[in-house]
């Protein structure tokens, strides 16, 4: 018997997840060599007849504008007016024709009891994360979880049973190991594995038997399956249209099925019918210890529901798939609830989005909202830096400065205002020089080496913020916040008053000595510093986003946090 299959995780290639190429406008994603006019061969004639002939009927005439003692609905010129309606057949009146529409169609059945979660793969995850840090541009988080939700190997489906009070099952979830299909009934999973994976556990095996007796000129033939059931007169024919009816429609009322069966009188489907009855089909059981034949499929399915059925499919209480594995599920009801909540997360990926923050949290990614509304992640929040309180270098404050005063500047423009390139002079290389291989980027000069390595600091400091369109800004001094009210102080009670009027007790001699000392005076008494004894309290960054806990020095810029000066870029 098979091993069952265990869940692996997607091995999804890095292209699938560029950041870069999702969040490009619509013009730039399409190929500036696609022509959408290439196929167009103008208007059909008649269409364009039509329209010319549309635009040259006379306008209508409005309905107050209609001669006296014509009636509203007469109908077109030439023709005799609209008498009224015919009246029913009980003599009741005008016939309502609402009553003669079709009903409404029945609501669909409510969804099954399962909790169902969509969540991003831990591998496509890593990519992005990978790829957030190294650019060190802020995303929008939703949009990270529509492109997630675009592509099914991007995300995978938890499913997990519903519990009632008790701690059994609202309803029960089935797993086969085969092929891991989950079901709601474990009749339809048997009925899956023995559908599917009917040789894996069993061979037919035929033998040659007499043919039947008689003369028969129709069958009676499923129109759905196009199975011969034989004539309704054989004695077989009820147990072949039940045994049809419980292995492919046991869902369909059995009325219902059998309007669905249709005689056929063709010689050749009469023929097909006598050659199958000219043999006998026995199930031989394979991987068994001894040699075993069943002779029905009734045999068959007893036989696997006493061996096979506990290691082949099994209750569970949660199960993970992938996207794609989801895409190919059997069972109906689950089917529908997973395109459901699919379509409900295209729409709002609310739950994706939260799922996907605490994912990017716990690899050290951090969030913030723009206009307190469209949350981002990226490598750091965004932290004012005060020029004023705080020492930077010449090409920080430089940065700074350039961004402030040319709003959504990009990284491109900061580069060639700050550092442009120089006059390129073509040189001649000298015998034995190598000359520069074609294709090969070009050197990067000191100047932009320096403007990149500031700039990535500003970027995962959070002094400078870079979205996914490349628009470059800062952080902006947070406003303060307003000072609470004092709180008024309570009312005297009684109790107050009469403690109030009775004479203070005099304090132990030992207390009083102690209050009179002075701490400082102990401490310089014996050579310790004062700050050892009542240390000042720290402000963490944390408590203080607006100042920088580590202030660049003017005379030394950090080197970015990957060691490459072009990280990033």
């Amino acid at each position: 018997m098979p091993a069952p299959r265990r869940h692996c995780m997607s091995t999804t290639p890095e292209a699938d997840f560029d950041l870069e190429q999702v969040f490009l406008p619509a013009w730039a994603k399409e190929s500036p060599k696609a022509n959408r006019f290439e196929n167009f061969r103008g208007e059909p004639e008649r269409d364009r007849d039509r329209r010319s002939d549309r635009r040259d009927r006379p306008p209508r005439r409005p309905q107050g504008d209609r001669p006296s003692g014509k009636p509203p609905f007469a109908g077109r010129p030439g023709q005799p007016p609209r008498g009224p309606r015919p009246p029913r057949r009980d003599g009741r009146g005008p016939r309502d024709d609402r009553r003669d529409r079709p009903e409404r169609p029945a609501p669909p059945p409510p969804l099954p009891e399962i909790q169902l979660v969509l969540v991003a793969d831990e591998h496509g995850v890593d990519l992005l994360s990978r790829q957030i840090r190294v650019t060190g541009r802020a995303y929008p988080l939703f949009e990270i979880a529509q492109m997630i939700l675009a592509k099914p190997e991007r995300h995978t489906l938890t499913f997990t049973v519903k519990k009632k009070p008790d701690g059994s099952a609202v309803q029960a979830l089935f797993l086969c190991a085969l092929d891991e299909t989950l079901w709601l009934s474990e009749d339809d999973a048997v009925r899956h594995v023995l559908d599917r994976h009917f040789a894996t556990f069993y061979r037919p095996e035929r033998t040659p038997i007499d043919p039947p007796r008689g003369v028969y000129t129709f069958v009676a033939q499923c129109s759905m399956s196009g199975a011969v059931l034989g004539p309704p007169n054989h004695h077989d024919y009820q147990n072949q249209l039940r045994r049809l009816h419980a292995e492919k429609f046991s869902r369909m009322h059995f009325e219902t099925f059998k309007s669905k069966v249709r005689i056929v009188r063709d010689e050749a489907v009469v023929k097909k019918w006598i050659d199958d009855q000219s043999w006998k089909t026995e199930y031989v059981c394979l991987n068994m210890p001894e040699s075993l034949k069943l002779a029905t499929r009734e045999e068959v399915e007893k036989h696997f529901r006493e061996v096979h059925l506990a290691n082949i499919i099994k209750p569970v209480e949660t199960h993970r798939i992938t996207g794609t594995a989801g895409r190919g599920q059997r069972d109906r009801e689950l089917t529908r609830l997973i395109r459901q909540r699919w379509d409900e997360q295209r729409r709002f990926p609310m739950q994706v989005a939260t799922t996907l923050s605490q994912q990017f949290a716990s690899r050290g990614l951090q969030f913030f909202k723009v206009n307190r509304a469209i949350t981002h992640v990226s490598v750091a929040r965004p932290r004012y830096l005060d020029l004023e309180a705080t020492p930077v270098s010449e090409g920080v404050l430089r940065i700074v400065e350039f961004v402030n005063a040319h709003p959504k500047c990009t990284r491109k423009q900061l580069v060639e205002s700050l550092a442009p390139a120089p006059a390129v002079v073509p040189v001649t290389p000298g015998e034995g020089a190598p000359a520069p291989a074609a294709g090969a980027p070009a050197a990067m000069s000191p100047e932009v080496a320096s403007v990149m390595t500031d700039l990535h600091w500003l970027v995962h400091q959070g002094h400078v913020i870079e979205f996914a369109n490349g628009v470059l800004e800062t952080a902006k001094k947070p406003l303060p916040r307003p000072e609470r009210p004092a709180a008024k102080p309570a009312e005297p009670t009684a109790a107050d008053a009469a403690a109030a009027a009775l004479p203070a007790e005099p304090a132990p001699a030992d207390l009083a000595a102690e209050v009179l000392i002075d701490p400082g005076s102990i401490a310089t008494a014996s050579g310790v510093a004062a700050e050892a004894v009542a240390p000042a309290a720290e402000v963490s960054p944390a408590e203080s986003p607006a100042i920088d806990a580590a202030p660049v020095p003017a005379a030394e810029v950090p080197p970015p946090a990957s060691g490459d000066p072009t990280a990033g870029a």
